[in-house]
């Protein structure tokens, strides 16, 4: 007989990574836009870290509006007429930029 599964431990934490290997998708709103935006949790792992969705609503902020405030976050599992129309946001690269900042002698 095959082994059962243990259960999920009472108060870990679902991040990112669990997410992503239970098929899940992170939808973030930006409810001041009325915007929402999908992404593959394996992806905003690779910007935010292997946080949970909790920790991805404080880190978000929206691009067209610049706002924080609004944002709210939450992972589901996709219907199957969901799964065809959802458009997601794909990590195309990210740039690390060199800033120089001055400061008078006092």
């Amino acid at each position: 007989m095959p082994e059962q599964p243990e259960k999920w431990p009472r108060g870990a934490a679902w991040t990112l990574t669990h997410a992503h290997d239970a098929g899940q998708v992170a939808g973030i709103r930006c409810a001041r836009c009325n915007i929402t935006r999908y992404y593959k949790p394996l992806e905003l792992r690779e910007v935010i870290g292997n946080v949970t969705i909790d920790e991805v609503r404080d880190k978000v902020r929206c691009q067209q509006c610049k706002s924080r405030e609004w944002m709210s976050a939450q992972l589901f599992h996709p219907t199957g007429e969901q799964a065809h129309t959802i458009r997601f946001r794909r990590l195309v690269q990210i740039r690390w930029e060199k800033r120089v900042i001055w400061q008078d002698e006092t």
